[in-house]
């Protein structure tokens, strides 16, 4: 999966300008995370059964806790990401999905960050926080 500095995922619909919710602009909006943790208790707290794909982020997380990335600067693989602020989900996606799911992300729905150094995203790559010369770079 290419990531591409200051754009988006290529080919997803925020990268092309055709989210629901692009014309608003503004930072947070290049990719999204989710923690795999969020998700599961979903399913067992609450019994809304939501597939990671369901979510509509771009990356699921495993064994970070992605609210502590707002911020800050972290690298997944060799892509520097900065996080923006969390990503509640909105009501668009529950009407996508099923009744429950709004409320039931309403504290775990992610994180949205800007992309600083582009790459290739591969699954199993390592979320490294705090690495020395990942700091963005002046806007």
């Amino acid at each position: 999966l290419l990531a591409v500095e200051r754009v988006g995922l290529d080919g997803d619909r925020y990268a092309k300008r055709t989210g629901t919710y692009s014309p608003r602009g503004g930072p947070g909006r290049e990719i999204t995370l989710i923690e795999r943790e969020a998700i599961a208790a979903v399913n067992q707290d609450l019994g809304v059964e939501l597939a990671e794909r369901e979510t509509r982020r771009n990356l699921v997380t495993d064994g970070v806790s992605l609210l502590f990335l707002v911020g800050k600067t972290f690298r997944v693989g060799e892509v520097v990401l900065h996080g923006v602020r969390t990503c509640p989900p909105c009501t668009h996606l529950e009407s996508l999905t099923r009744p429950g799911v709004h409320q039931a992300l309403a504290y775990r729905g992610g994180l949205r960050a800007d992309i600083v150094r582009g790459g290739t995203l591969r699954i199993g790559d390592e979320i490294i926080v705090n690495e020395p010369g990942a700091q963005p770079e002046p806007s």
